[in-house]
């Protein structure tokens, strides 16, 4: 074996010690991780300079002392500069434009790291550059018609990545999350998007570097919470915290939604915490002008389809399904304040003094109902959400209202002016 293969088994040996990290040393030690793989990135760093003398190859000899320094998340410029180097003396090493486009990104220079990826692809169509270049087109800044031309390359470089190799769980993983952002960046909530979007993270976990990789948990969470699948979102951001103790954000939304659980449940145990003759008064006031258009036993869609329509109480709903030909009318009790201002969360009780939280997606910022306000829904999809998690073990029904324009508030239907696409809050994280 010559000095330069001896080294490059010592450089793969260091990023498969970094990759299989919490599958051979177990999550609970995920606080280790950076120190672990930091100190074995030295002992590397130091067997190459041993061999510094016997390897000709400089280009090659750059190139891995630059991906040894680079193997840590954060920025090093002594990677940068070994990286540079490598190119210089051979513009055709694919490798070390691969990891001087991480070394950009990591550095915050998006065009320059989008150059050598595209570089890197000009001399050998590889699933590295592909897949780097799908995470770094979705950082690009821009108009939402921009950005979202950018995500929509990003999804088809995806693509390629996984065409090059089927079981790369990376490649898989980074097709999810491009699948993820353009579900909120398109403007148009499209369900076959995060339908897509699942199947990936399904075939990632099949890998087990992918399924030990924090992001892949949390992306999934942030769609599971979107999907009210409150349980296995909660158990994502678990997961996620867990395989990376130093990263807050999972932890945070952890912890955000228990509080908005546990504080929606409250509300509708205690009504809004309204009592005595206020609720009673609320309750009185309802009357059959505030169903609006949806009064009178059939509504008009909007396709000029005739809709039979017959109201009933929270009772006689069926969770688990659309209520079809159903109309719901109650009066607006409280709403839950939390610190995602998705979705919009408030608690109504209709005639028989039954309590329920409804859920609305893509209102527009302000549009919101408030106390008092009667509210008419037609053919309600009622969720059952059911929690036990670290605690917090809860058991409640809830309406899952898609948009805005649905409902009837104060006996008026809301126009489209109180619709507004739903946006992820925080960017779809990447390996």
């Amino acid at each position: 074996m010559t000095s330069e293969e001896k080294a490059q088994e010592a450089v793969d040996a260091l990023y498969h010690y970094k990759d299989h990290y919490l599958e051979i040393n177990g999550i609970e030690k995920g606080h280790q991780k950076n120190e672990d793989v930091k100190k074995k990135m030295q002992s590397t760093l130091e067997y190459l300079e041993n061999l510094n003398d016997e390897i000709t190859n400089r280009a090659v000899y750059f190139m891995l002392k630059g991906k040894i320094l680079n193997v840590l998340p954060s920025y090093d410029p002594n990677a940068e500069e070994a990286l540079s180097k490598a190119v210089k003396l051979d513009p055709k090493l694919v490798g070390a434009w691969n990891q001087l486009g991480e070394c950009y990104w990591k550095s915050g220079n998006i065009n320059s790291s989008i150059n050598s990826f595209s570089g890197a692809l000009n001399h050998s169509k590889n699933k590295v550059s592909l897949r780097n270049l799908s995470m770094v087109l979705r950082q690009m800044p821009g108009t939402q018609a921009q950005r979202l031309k950018m995500v929509e390359e990003s999804i088809e470089k995806a693509k390629e990545a996984v065409q090059l190799d089927v079981n790369d769980g990376i490649s898989w993983m980074i097709m999810a999350n491009a699948h993820l952002s353009i579900f909120f960046a398109s403007g148009v909530q499209n369900p076959e998007s995060l339908t897509q979007c699942m199947k990936a993270y399904k075939q990632a976990e099949k890998d087990p570097v992918a399924r030990t990789n924090p992001d892949l948990h949390y992306n999934r969470a942030m769609a599971f919470k979107y999907q009210e699948e409150y349980q296995l979102a909660l158990e994502g951001f678990s997961a996620a915290a867990q395989m990376d103790p130093s990263w807050p954000e999972p932890r945070t939304k952890q912890g955000e939604l228990m509080s908005f659980l546990r504080k929606t449940r409250e509300l509708t145990e205690t009504k809004g915490k309204l009592k005595g003759k206020k609720l009673s008064g609320m309750i009185e006031k309802l009357k059959e002008a505030d169903l609006g258009p949806y009064s009178g036993g059939s509504y008009t869609s909007p396709k000029g389809k005739v809709i039979t329509l017959n109201k009933c109480p929270f009772s006689e709903l069926v969770p688990g399904k659309v209520n079809h030909q159903k109309v719901v009318l109650g009066r607006v009790v409280c709403s839950v304040s939390w610190e995602d201002p998705v979705p919009f969360t408030f608690c109504m009780v209709d005639e028989e003094g039954t309590c329920i939280a409804v859920n609305v997606y893509n209102i527009a910022q302000g549009a919101g109902v408030k106390m008092w306000d009667s509210v008419a829904l037609p053919e309600p999809y009622l969720q059952e959400i059911k929690v036990n998690h670290k605690g917090l073990t809860l058991d409640y029904t809830s309406i899952r209202v898609d948009t805005p324009v649905v409902l009837v508030v104060n006996g008026r239907k809301l126009g489209l002016d109180k619709q507004a696409p739903t946006m992820l809050v925080n960017r779809v994280c990447d390996a």
